[in-house]
């Protein structure tokens, strides 16, 4: 077994692809890397290439949507210039529709920033977020977490977090440390990506009080299921968010991540793939909003749309194809995308609607951008000959700009076009 890792370490190091500390660890187990997947073959499938569109065509829409929604007049845009302080310019991501600042966007903002070398956009992003939403104070049960609502003058509307928020914004500063470099303060990114992912793990359980009264505030994740939490402040009924797992993230973090927690992060990266198979439907592969740990619905009095597939429940099957083409360790995936897409194919492609009970019957008629925009990038890991009308779907999708779309279908839509085109990528140190 040895001589067998060795020359396949051997045959891995001069075909130019480099190891890591975690490869490393696989293959002294007998495990040796995939090197498909785009994390070691750097290379990235641009799906509207394989439509046919140009690479001209490609790039233009692009920009278009990031135009509209980054630089757009009032009627089209989710960013916002918001002055300066002694770290620089200061800028938010809005929920135009409910008038406030969510970590959500916060961090999608920074991601799309990072993926499109938009520095100077990502710099004020970051800066708001660390200026309003950051709790910082010892005695808050929050240190060390963004509270995931507030006001767009930075007045919270909550003082707990939601953990998708800060998933993403690590995610993004580890690519803007490796893109860009690190700077001082905030500005020194792998630092502060190592300070929030240490916390969303080993954050301890606090009491305190809040604005909005006492609060009890936990780690974001569950260490017996090694899976994310819903968030971290419920005292009881623990459970999870199937659209909150991100295999592809956790798996850098198992490489560029604090030392001692690359363990656990390899191993949440295969508890969420088995998390997807159990947690979607066996016909119509789909996943519920909130789930408990072991995948079955979960049901809220305070949503009502948690056990269905709803509006969270759409960036799932996001996650697992994106999962797949960048490590290709779970060709369950494949399955799961051919599932999802046979299903919406089936309600008819310009006509499903965007909320369904798990087994196929629809809730909400309407034909959502973002959902569109998911569906393709399943198509990064579906087999079926359908994957192309799924992409050409998006490709005729214009840019969500109406006000009660263009927050949350807008940015989901341009982190779609970019995984599509191939231009959301893995930037390494």
């Amino acid at each position: 077994m040895k001589k067998v890792v060795l020359t396949a370490l051997c045959i891995w190091f001069f075909a130019g692809f480099p190891l890591t500390g975690q490869d490393l660890k696989e293959s002294q187990s007998g495990f040796v890397p995939r090197t498909n997947g785009a994390y070691f073959t750097n290379k990235y499938r641009n799906l509207f290439r394989e439509n046919g569109h140009k690479k001209k065509e490609i790039r233009a829409k692009t920009d278009e949507a990031f135009r509209l929604l980054f630089q757009g007049d009032s009627s089209t845009t989710v960013f916002f210039e918001a002055g300066s302080n002694e770290n620089g310019p200061l800028a938010y991501i809005s929920d135009v529709l409910h008038h406030d600042v969510r970590s959500e966007g916060i961090s999608y903002g920074m991601m799309i920033a990072a993926q499109m070398d938009k520095k100077a956009v990502f710099d004020a992003i970051w800066n708001w977020a660390m200026t309003y939403m950051y709790v910082s104070s010892p005695e808050h049960p929050s240190e060390g977490y963004f509270s995931w609502s507030l006001k767009t003058d930075g007045t919270p509307n909550s003082e707990t977090p939601a953990p998708d928020g800060e998933e993403y914004m690590v995610m993004a500063l580890y690519f803007a440390s490796n893109r860009w470099g690190d700077g001082k303060g905030i500005y020194d990114y792998k630092a502060w990506a190592d300070r929030i992912l240490t916390a969303m793990r080993h954050h301890p359980t606090k009491k305190g009080m809040t604005k909005f009264g006492p609060r009890t505030v936990h780690s974001m994740v569950n260490e017996e299921h090694k899976l994310i939490r819903f968030v971290p402040n419920f005292e009881k009924n623990d459970f999870t968010d199937p659209s909150y797992h991100l295999p592809a993230f956790y798996e850098l973090w198992a490489r560029w991540g604090p030392v001692g927690d690359i363990d656990f992060w390899a191993a949440a990266a295969d508890s969420s793939r088995d998390f997807f198979v159990k947690t979607t439907h066996p016909v119509t592969g789909l996943a519920p909003d909130y789930a408990n740990f072991d995948g079955t619905p979960y049901s809220t009095p305070w949503n009502k749309r948690s056990a269905n597939f709803s509006f969270d429940a759409r960036r799932t099957q996001m996650n697992w194809a994106v999962d797949w083409s960048w490590w290709r360790k779970d060709p369950r995936q494949q399955e799961l995308s051919n599932r999802i897409q046979a299903f919406f194919a089936s309600e008819g492609m310009n006509t499903y609607g965007t909320e369904y009970s798990l087994d196929g019957k629809m809730l909400n008629k309407s034909h959502a951008k973002g959902l569109v925009a998911t569906n393709a990038v399943v198509s990064l890991a579906s087999t079926h000959p359908l994957a192309r009308d799924f992409v050409e779907a998006l490709w005729n999708t214009p840019v969500p700009t109406a006000f009660n779309e263009r927050y949350y279908d807008g940015l989901l839509y341009l982190m779609a076009i970019l995984h599509c085109s191939g231009q959301f990528r893995i930037w390494k140190p």
